[in-house]
């Protein structure tokens, strides 16, 4: 992978960390405007995990970051047996793992940049990734991978 590259995949790490790392008002906010599901907030920290492992691999990514991650990682993959179908913004509201995945995004981002507030992405639907074959228009998936810019 080139340093390019790389820079591209932390940017796009960095996207999933402000959302998961923001204040439980702002990720209500962002997740009811953008109608999030957990399973695709879950999906994203399961490729954004991959993605982290092959930085680690290089050296680009923390050990400690890489473990975070791994923790947000089992955390939302507890929440997304029991929320699969819900909306995340109801998951926010309800469940305590959030607070837990909260504070590793936190240690991450603060980590590796200093300080955890980010803004918020704006999430892009992805053709390839996020619309609806048989609706036109329609959105199904709302996973941040390659669609939060």
């Amino acid at each position: 992978m080139s340093l390019d590259e790389n820079d591209h995949w932390q940017r796009l790490t960095a996207r999933l960390l402000a959302v998961l790392a923001a204040d439980p008002s702002d990720q209500l906010h962002w997740a009811g405007e953008h109608r999030v599901t957990t399973a695709a907030v879950a999906d994203d920290v399961e490729f954004v995990l991959r993605l982290a492992e092959g930085m680690a691999e290089r050296g680009t990514l923390a050990p400690d970051a890489l473990h975070d991650l791994r923790t947000i990682d089992r955390l939302l993959g507890e929440l997304n047996a029991r929320t699969r179908a819900g909306r995340w913004a109801d998951a926010l509201a309800a469940d305590a793992i959030w607070s837990e995945a909260r504070t590793a995004a936190r240690r991450i981002l603060t980590a590796k940049l200093g300080d955890w507030h980010l803004p918020l992405p704006r999430r892009v639907p992805s053709p390839a990734v996020d619309v609806h074959p048989d609706v036109p228009g329609r959105v199904q998936g709302e996973g941040a991978h390659g669609s939060c810019s």
